[in-house]
């Protein structure tokens, strides 16, 4: 787990804390002491897990909540400029598969454009810097393989998101192998690597044309759930899961006498990757309803099978799941089930995270 004394007081730059992870992590490096300087577009309209725990924090808490557009070089140096990061955690993305295909050009800005010019804020930095660059497991050109990929294996993607990712992790080891080094061009104190992580779930997202969210979303209102791809096959994980990957990484970037200045996937155990259908039918077992499926063959393309080898974590940063998919799944839909009833988000994130932090892998 996160090694407390390493987080404490330390200064952490994180972009994207008004989406679903960003959130998540924001609270996670709060509860070890971190001093963060946060970063991101204003979050989604409500239902939003930021500002649901933003309304419900104490003040005087150690960070700083800003708001800019990562494509604004200028607003990025000077958040740089201001918070002199040891450890930058950069999460912030457009996200959405479907989205991508109604803006494309906005998702490659973001996803690729907007990655570089967080690498050319903290270029000017004269301190060692750890930097954990988020990408997705989408990454992969996806040939429907019945194993999961690992780190070395060939990157692509057919729809624009998944396209903006690889290329985004084609344009950091540029960036890294081009100007992290001794020679006049470059800086000695970057230590960058890049982090592709499952199918996320949890409690407290809420974006639309996510099977999570609008699983919830329908049973909260009585409704059944509409299915668009039941035997797609995921790497269902807990929010939970990549968060401590990325706060290990960093740790280890920060402290390895040979900082690991690659890729890492984080993913679940092999018996969390189902079909859409039996997440639907684990999810309704915690929360009774009905479901029916809306495939539509005319619909966008969406990767069907999908799944990561995860062991290079575990070899290389002692990192491994700690839920496994029925725990996962329970604690998912208790999060919103309890929320729906009335209970606070961010009482049910502590909890959460407090059983986490308790478990054993």
């Amino acid at each position: 787990m996160s090694d407390l004394n390493f987080w404490k007081g330390r200064r952490v730059l994180l972009t994207g804390h008004t989406g679903f992870k960003g959130s998540w992590l924001l609270l996670w490096l709060q509860q070890l002491g971190a001093r963060v300087w946060a970063t991101a577009l204003e979050p989604e309209p409500e239902p939003n897990l930021f500002r649901a725990l933003a309304a419900a924090r104490p003040p005087g808490e150690q960070w700083s909540h800003n708001l800019a557009d990562l494509a604004h070089g200028e607003a990025l140096a000077a958040l740089v400029e201001q918070c002199q990061p040891e450890v930058v955690l950069h999460l912030a993305a457009q996200p959405l598969v479907r989205r991508s295909y109604a803006d494309p050009m906005g998702t490659w800005a973001t996803n690729v454009m907007g990655s570089l010019q967080l690498l050319e804020a903290l270029k000017p930095l004269r301190h060692a810097c750890a930097v954990v660059m988020v990408t997705t497991d989408k990454v992969y050109q996806n040939r429907e393989w019945a194993y999961g990929y690992r780190e070395p294996d060939r990157l692509g993607g057919h729809d624009p998101y998944s396209a903006s990712k690889a290329a985004a992790e084609i344009a950091i080891a540029s960036w890294r192998a081009s100007f992290c080094g001794t020679a006049p061009h470059q800086t000695p104190h970057l230590r960058i690597a890049t982090a592709r992580a499952g199918n996320v779930i949890g409690g407290g997202d809420w974006a639309a044309d996510r099977i999570v969210p609008d699983a919830m979303r329908a049973l909260a209102a009585g409704e059944p759930i509409a299915v668009r791809n039941p035997a797609a096959t995921r790497p269902w994980q807990h929010v939970l899961e990549p968060l401590g990957g990325y706060l290990r990484l960093a740790e280890a970037l920060a402290t390895d006498p040979e900082p690991p200045c690659e890729a890492f996937n984080f993913g679940p155990q092999l018996e969390s990757n189902r079909p859409v259908r039996d997440l639907v039918h684990t999810m309704l077992s915690h929360w009774p309803g009905e479901w029916i499926d809306q495939s539509d063959p005319s619909a966008p393309h969406e990767a069907g099978l999908l799944h990561l080898q995860i062991d290079k974590a575990h070899h290389r940063l002692g990192w491994q799941p700690r839920w496994d998919y029925a725990t996962t799944i329970e604690r998912t839909v208790g999060w919103y089930k309890a929320v729906h009833e009335g209970a606070s988000p961010l009482e049910c994130c502590l909890a959460d995270l407090h059983a986490y932090q308790a478990s054993s892998t």
